[in-house]
């Protein structure tokens, strides 16, 4: 029984050993297959000299080989460091490295984040003071540059948001901030991943939420929107007289030439009267009798002039 308990720590860290040098090798780091290869030699090697110290040395063995492995998420990546020296990026899975603190490993999210830009006053080209806040979408393309060149790379694309969120805006006018959203949204993108480019911080998206006006500029715009409405209906209404007057123009044309029709028109407009029963109707003299009536009193000067010359 003692030497079934004297054997097994080697069995295990024997079977712990071949795993780890089967990652070290899949990975083709050298290094960390050697230390680990030189550990287990050493621990094989005592074990076979005295059982009970290799039980020990075994001991060792397993806890040293176990704080060796990493796991890293398909979502993440790990930028390891070798003696304070970068080493290079982890890619997803088991990893091992090596133990005692010689290799550091430090985990990035390259998921896409979304930072909220806090409200920012911002003065327009055309000096009108408004409130604007937006959000900002980034991922990390490189790990490395993530960790080595910047201290905290979410504050500082935050930070850099708010910045360039007041500048830009502060150099185009109201109605440009109101009317080229999306114009505006793009250019904030450009600046924005052209400047994060050296973190390894690649900007996606930026999207301007909401611009906050002072009372009286929306009680001033609330007045022009009403100006701009009574505009397009007096000139919607002068556009219809002309038509109006157009086609009136055009039946009078017709009329013209033919005088039946205005004895029509005007018998048409009887029966329109006639059906309201509290109107009163005052009927003019004939049109047939306009003719004879001028004939008349055609004559009658005729007559007049012989009798005053005699």
């Amino acid at each position: 029984m003692f030497g079934v308990a004297l054997y097994t720590p080697g069995v295990v860290a024997g079977i712990i050993w071949t795993v780890t040098m089967a990652l070290a090798l899949s990975k083709k780091d050298k290094p960390v297959a050697a230390v680990h290869g030189g550990f287990g030699v050493i621990a094989f090697a005592l074990y076979t000299l005295s059982p009970l110290i290799g039980m020990f040395v075994s001991a060792l063995l397993i806890a040293a080989l176990l704080t060796s492995y990493r796991i890293v998420r398909e979502y993440t990546r790990g930028v390891y460091f070798r003696f304070g020296k970068l080493r290079g990026v982890l890619d997803p899975g088991l990893v091992v490295i090596m133990p005692f603190g010689i290799d550091q490993v430090r985990i990035v999210d390259i998921r896409t984040f979304t930072i909220d830009v806090p409200k920012q006053e911002v003065i327009t080209k055309d000096n009108v003071p408004v409130v604007v806040d937006a959000v900002v979408y980034f991922h990390i393309f490189d790990p490395a540059q993530a960790v080595t060149q910047v201290a905290d790379y979410v504050k500082s694309t935050s930070l850099l948001g708010q910045t360039t969120l007041r500048s830009i805006l502060g150099k185009h006018e109201l109605d440009d901030l109101l009317s080229k959203r999306e114009e505006l949204n793009e250019v904030l993108r450009e600046i924005l991943d052209i400047a994060t480019d050296p973190w390894g911080v690649k900007v996606t998206m930026v999207e301007v939420k909401a611009v906050e006006l002072p009372d009286d500029m929306k009680r001033a715009m609330a007045r022009q929107a009403e100006a701009e409405r009574d505009r397009r209906a007096k000139i919607i209404a002068a556009e219809g007289e002309l038509q109006a007057s157009e086609k009136l123009a055009e039946a009078a044309h017709v009329m013209a030439t033919q005088p039946i029709s205005v004895q029509l028109r005007y018998l048409q407009t009887l029966t329109e009267i006639a059906m309201d029963t509290h109107s009163t109707i005052v009927f003019p003299m004939p049109l047939d009798l306009l003719p004879l009536a001028n004939a008349l009193k055609a004559n009658q000067g005729v007559q007049r002039e012989p009798s005053s010359e005699e």
